[in-house]
């Protein structure tokens, strides 16, 4: 129970200061190792408890910083695969602006309508956001389908789809075209 609640918010913490996915997945779940382990230390002070998680996971991502394997490990998950080229530093600015630029536009939708865009574009099953957000699976549906219908006519975005460079290099372009 404490997992599903606050693993999400961990994860995110630990991803955007490591940068690496195999790396976040990692000391997410040490964090909850070390968390179990010493569940019995924690004292309630007013404070909700992914406080503790998240402080617990900041010090994960220290150690993980100061130790010599970080600067010596390579994960599997970062290694090129023989028939992928390496992309550009140009093509990474590009699609970082590209990101950021989708990042503002999702945050200009709705309160409800982002928060559904967001959990479909994690991977979220409708069935699951439905019970989630209690609305029915067919509300979920209809979120989506406005939230697309906003985003495609986005003035701050339609330049995007016209760069070669940004079309289908966000995870959200990738979910959509699979």
């Amino acid at each position: 129970m404490l997992y599903d609640t606050y693993c999400d918010a961990v994860y995110r913490y630990v991803y955007y200061r490591v940068g690496s996915k195999a790396t976040a997945e990692d000391l997410t779940s040490d964090t909850f190792v070390q968390a179990l382990a010493r569940l019995d230390s924690f004292i309630w002070k007013g404070r909700d408890f992914g406080a503790w998680l998240v402080t617990i996971a900041r010090n994960r991502v220290a150690d993980h910083f100061k130790s010599s394997r970080f600067r010596l490990e390579v994960t599997t998950g970062e290694m090129l695969d023989a028939r992928e080229v390496e992309r550009s530093p140009e093509d990474l600015v590009i699609e970082s602006f590209g990101n950021s630029t989708l990042l503002e536009a999702l945050n200009r939708l709705p309160d409800r309508m982002r928060e559904t865009t967001w959990l479909w574009a994690l991977g979220t099953p409708t069935a699951v956001i439905a019970r989630r957000l209690s609305i029915t699976p067919s509300t979920v549906r209809v979120h989506l389908h406005q939230a697309r219908q906003r985003l495609a006519t986005d003035p701050a975005l339609t330049h995007l789809t016209a760069q070669p460079a940004a079309t289908g290099s966000s995870p959200v372009h990738q979910r959509a075209t699979a």
